[in-house]
């Protein structure tokens, strides 16, 4: 199977199925352009290892340097645009019950028109007061990419210093988002695995998950992963391109 034409078994499944649950990785909005998370280690940032600004040591250490890493990566995602994977998945889920569970912290699944049932990872468009956990409005982030800490806003509610939406590493992931997850799964009769290593637990082990219930389980990503050896289908083409190939050659039965 070439990266262009679907398999027509992998054509059957999509067709038959009546519960899609789509878990997408960093892949799916790499062909945005969203330079990924260590890539996005330039200028101020150089100096740092990634873990250093994304961790709840990092942020005792200097919240105003953590804030102005996310701000500046917030700006980044909101001028960007969703690829046409995520358009895809916003016309399949028009004509079929489709949960749509992501690692990613973007909003470019929203932006294309779908909704998103779960953030495993957060949202940088989410940010919430690291005292209270009170929700706070995003600003959209930094046009201009800072020189030095941004001081965070403060919490409207307590007072205390508003932190980014995104999981740190050592934090655990949002719990309700982790059941929306698995009772998808759970219920599914087909996955789309698109764009993701299997290799960041416990999020891996949620197409094993999906296996072990009988659902067909399809990976889209250019390159094996660890989860290769375990699918349905494993399909070497990347988001942009496997997506609306899947989806074109499925809509004939809608």
């Amino acid at each position: 199977m070439n990266q262009h034409t679907v398999d027509p078994a992998l054509v059957e499944a999509a067709r038959l199925a009546r519960r899609v649950v789509v878990f997408s990785g960093a892949g799916m909005s790499a062909e945005s352009g969203i330079p990924t998370f260590r890539d996005a280690q330039t200028g101020l940032w150089e100096k740092f290892e990634a873990e250093q600004l994304a961790s709840p040591d990092g942020w005792r250490r200097d919240s105003g340097l953590v804030w102005a890493w996310y701000q500046w990566r917030t700006g980044l995602v909101r001028r960007v645009q969703p690829n046409d994977g995520h358009r895809a998945l916003a016309a399949w889920a028009r004509h079929v019950p489709m949960t749509i569970v992501t690692q990613n912290v973007d909003d470019l699944h929203e932006r294309a028109g779908s909704e998103v049932a779960a953030h495993l990872h957060g949202s940088l468009f989410a940010p919430r007061c690291s005292r209270c956990g009170a929700a706070h409005p995003s600003d959209g982030g930094l046009d201009v990419e800072p020189t030095g800490p941004v001081p965070p806003p403060k919490c409207a509610s307590c007072g205390g210093q508003v932190r980014p939406g995104a999981v740190w590493f050592g934090e655990a992931m949002p719990q309700e988002d982790w059941q929306r997850a698995e009772n998808a799964i759970d219920e599914c009769d087909l996955m789309i695995v698109v764009g993701t290593s299997g290799v960041v637990y416990p999020a891996a082990t949620l197409p094993l998950r999906a296996i072990e219930s009988g659902a067909t389980v399809v990976e889209i990503n250019p390159q094996a992963t660890n989860l290769s050896p375990h699918v349905h289908h494993s399909w070497h083409t990347t988001a942009a391109v496997g997506l609306p190939a899947l989806v074109a050659a499925t809509s004939e039965y809608w």
